[in-house]
């Protein structure tokens, strides 16, 4: 009687599973959500169209920023490229900012509201600036100097671009994948697609943007391309807010701050004590209890804070434990989210020197196109140079595509992991294309520096843009893995309240590459010009050295990867407590791990 009572309890559980979302989240009417009618693919599409509008703007108008820069502004090359990664920099690290206000108090819905609204505003001014006579760069066609009020109006105007990027991109991301819920096993392996075409979705947009508005940038005019622009994002705004019936909510979770503060003031006050060795021992809610998220189960590493959820007095009752303060006593599951974020750090800092290289795709990759030949043979049409930057967006369409439908389900059988190979592994490999493209990048320049020397008195007589094909496309396959995995990395290991921030932790990596990019420019061409008397950077390409550039890039990324694959091999996944639903689901206790999404060791090898 009492074995069938147990089996009847865990068949309601797994119906009521099956029927209604129970992972904390709302509909639009703030009620349990039904799964039948809200999140999963029907969701996530709306959001997938938003963001290709999004990613339409942004690279129609940074693939060809440093254009823009150099032949509207009259910016010399080494100023152009520093304005340029200043202002991706930026764009890449705002996302903290909007992530952290997006968790913490206007939740991921309400946030890319806003942060789409401001974006809007910068392309309407951007527009504005080619058609309001006194905002016009000049009085006539050509000019030496631009006026200093389209100028201002410009940087201005992709200034604001950059605030409503760091609100829509972390929040944007994340809302599409709360639209999946972890603990069912058929919505799990969604999301784990959901990222893919994610990307899959963000660079057909990256793509129209670096074909079809580059070239009305270069052939119409940067004014019409506003317009397009705005008109495509204005669209693809209203028919998110028709998606708003179909989108599963979470509600914002306070500053993840204070919590985080809070275990390290009970570790330290309680630093004189001795941990238990049993992990049952420490405080931790039940699961009834915990209704914000997932309980976490206690990890070995950083010993030090499981002090933090020691009951000092072990005789005390559940009940009296609960009442103590919580800058006194945390439960375990807070414990580990910090230990998360710390072991974070490492993982962010060594994946900077990738952040690096994939910058100058959108750099000096497209400066190098510039002065090469671009003219398809046998017609009058030039590619513009930003165009070249539609085949890193292509290869990232088409690894994903062929590392999902064909590698995954292989690595699968192969590896037993259910994402084919793990996290970090995605990550390292996208790491040594990074290197190969790099090298292939300063074989190229030197190959091309060589021939301007050689047909120097030649004006007409320039290397085949089509030689930088193969840097673009090695780069973008190794985009394709780690900029992906460092999507899924950053979403999956943070703290499910933080889990906006967890996107704009990956964002920021490329932003602080940027500044790292700019760093690097500065010193290697002052150390080339004490050393050797000449610097690295010229006024243009032919006197510069880029390919000695690109080979200290291949050595730094070199050196990197030796250091990320240490910190992989002893990295420690989330390992969340499993529900009774979910090992209903599945059948077996051996499976109870691999349902809740982690696995507690690193398989990085």
């Amino acid at each position: 009687m009492e074995h069938n009572k147990v089996d009847t309890e865990l068949q309601d559980s797994y119906d009521d599973q099956q029927k209604w979302v129970l992972d904390s989240s709302t509909d639009s009417r703030g009620k349990i959500p039904l799964r039948s009618r809200t999140g999963a693919w029907r969701a996530a599409l709306f959001i997938i169209g938003i963001e290709f509008s999004e990613r339409l703007s942004y690279f129609g108008i940074s693939t060809n920023l440093v254009v823009y820069l150099t032949t509207i502004l009259h910016q010399d090359l080494k100023m152009a490229v520093k304005n340029a990664n200043y202002w991706s920099g930026v764009t890449a690290l705002m996302p903290l900012l909007g992530g952290f206000i997006a968790d913490a108090y206007l939740g991921r819905y309400a946030t890319v509201l806003l942060a789409t609204s401001v974006y809007l505003m910068g392309l309407i001014l951007l527009t504005l600036s080619w058609f309001i006579p006194g905002l016009k760069p000049c009085h006539e066609n050509m000019c030496v100097e631009p006026r200093k009020a389209h100028e201002i109006a410009f940087f201005i105007a992709i200034y604001l671009i950059a605030i409503g990027t760091g609100g829509h991109k972390p929040s944007l991301e994340s809302f599409g994948a709360d639209q999946f819920e972890d603990g069912h096993s058929q919505e799990r392996k969604m999301k784990m697609s959901y990222f893919n075409w994610w990307n899959a979705g963000l660079c057909a947009g990256i793509f129209t943007a670096v074909t079809v508005i580059v070239y009305v940038e270069d052939r119409i005019g940067w004014g019409v391309a506003g317009i397009i622009l705005t008109i495509v994002m204005a669209t693809s705004f209203i028919i998110f807010l028709i998606g708003k019936p179909f989108y599963r909510y979470r509600a914002p979770s306070g500053s993840p701050l204070t919590p985080m503060l809070q275990v390290f003031v009970a570790a330290i006050a309680k630093r004189h004590l001795s941990c238990p060795s049993d992990s049952s021992f420490l405080h931790e809610l039940t699961k009834e209890e915990y209704t914000k998220g997932r309980l976490l189960s206690s990890s070995k590493n950083l010993k030090f804070l499981d002090k933090a959820a020691v009951i000092e007095d072990q005789n005390e009752n559940t009940t009296t434990a609960e009442k103590q303060s919580t800058w006194r006593l945390a439960t375990v599951t807070k414990v580990e989210e910090v230990k998360l974020l710390i072991n974070m750090i490492p993982i962010w800092f060594f994946t900077l020197a990738f952040g690096v290289c994939a910058t100058q795709s959108g750099t000096l990759f497209i400066k190098q196109a510039m002065i090469m030949e671009r003219q398809i043979i046998g017609t009058n049409f030039i590619v513009p140079p930003a165009s070249l930057f539609s085949l890193v967006a292509l290869s990232i369409i088409i690894t994903v595509t062929i590392y999902e439908r064909v590698l995954v389900p292989l690595l699968i059988r192969a590896t037993g992991n259910e994402r084919g190979i793990s996290i970090l592994q995605r990550i390292g490999t996208g790491m040594v294309f990074s290197l190969i493209a790099m090298i292939i990048a300063a074989l190229v320049e030197k190959k091309r520096l060589d021939y301007a020397k050689e047909h120097h008195m030649s004006k007409t007589m320039t290397l085949s843009a089509i030689w930088l094909a193969p840097q673009f496309i090695v780069l973008g396959i190794a985009d394709a893995f780690t900029l992906v995995g460092l999507q899924e990395y950053f979403y999956d290991q943070v703290p499910d309240s933080m889990r906006s921030l967890g996107i704009a932790f990956y964002l920021s990596v490329l932003g602080a590459a940027s500044f790292a990019n700019n760093l690097l420019i500065v010193v290697s061409d002052h150390l080339a010009e004490e050393i050797s008397g000449k610097g690295w950077f010229g006024k243009d390409l032919n006197s510069s050295r880029l390919d000695r550039f690109y080979w200290m890039l291949a050595a730094l990324t070199g050196a990197n990867m030796c250091f990320f694959v240490m910190v992989a091999m002893k990295y420690t996944y989330k390992s969340v407590q499993p529900s009774l639903a979910v090992v209903a689901d599945r059948g077996d206790d051996d499976n109870v791990e691999t349902v809740t999404g982690t696995n507690n060791t690193s398989k990085f090898t």
